[in-house]
């Protein structure tokens, strides 16, 4: 990490996905799981609302139904936790992985414009998910939008089924 990111204290120093609630995966589960846990931590902008301390640690559960943000120093002692409902995410989710599943298919055999096309609808969709999650974190988590979309990549990751 630069120096410069390394004294920011807006920021997240580690995530850590509860194993108890979450679970283990497959291994392509597991590897974009780290893959979307280390862009994450590697470039970010993270704070609470209201509180003026940080650099941060989070502790990402499901718990009934609701994906639990559970934020702490770095040490680990507790800061705050916020749980938000999945149920406003379930109709973006369904419909990214339905445009991955294409793009997948898609890469096989289709014209590269087919696959452009296809992969702007995801990444559309993966836009959306991220502005929806900032809404829903507003008032609780102040974060920029590249962080929101990295946090929403760890959310799809989180719930691919491979």
């Amino acid at each position: 990490m630069p120096q410069k990111d390394a004294q920011r204290i807006d920021r997240l120093v580690s995530v850590t996905l509860d194993e108890t609630s979450i679970g283990r995966g497959n291994p392509d589960q597991e590897h974009e799981r780290q893959i979307a846990i280390w862009d994450l931590v590697e470039e970010n902008s993270f704070s609470i609302e209201g509180y003026a301390g940080g650099p941060y640690s989070l502790v990402l559960a499901l718990q009934e139904k609701k994906l639990l943000f559970d934020v702490r120093d770095p040490e680990g002692s507790p800061i705050v936790s916020h749980f938000l409902s999945l149920t406003p995410f379930r109709s973006i989710l369904r419909d990214y992985f339905m445009v991955c599943e294409s793009y997948y298919a898609a890469i096989r055999t289709a014209p590269p414009s087919q696959i452009e096309a296809i992969d702007m609808g995801r990444r559309g969709l993966h836009n959306d998910g991220a502005q929806l999650l900032a809404e829903r974190l507003q008032g609780k988590i102040i974060c920029d939008f590249d962080t929101a979309r990295r946090i929403f990549t760890l959310v799809t990751a989180l719930h691919w089924k491979g």
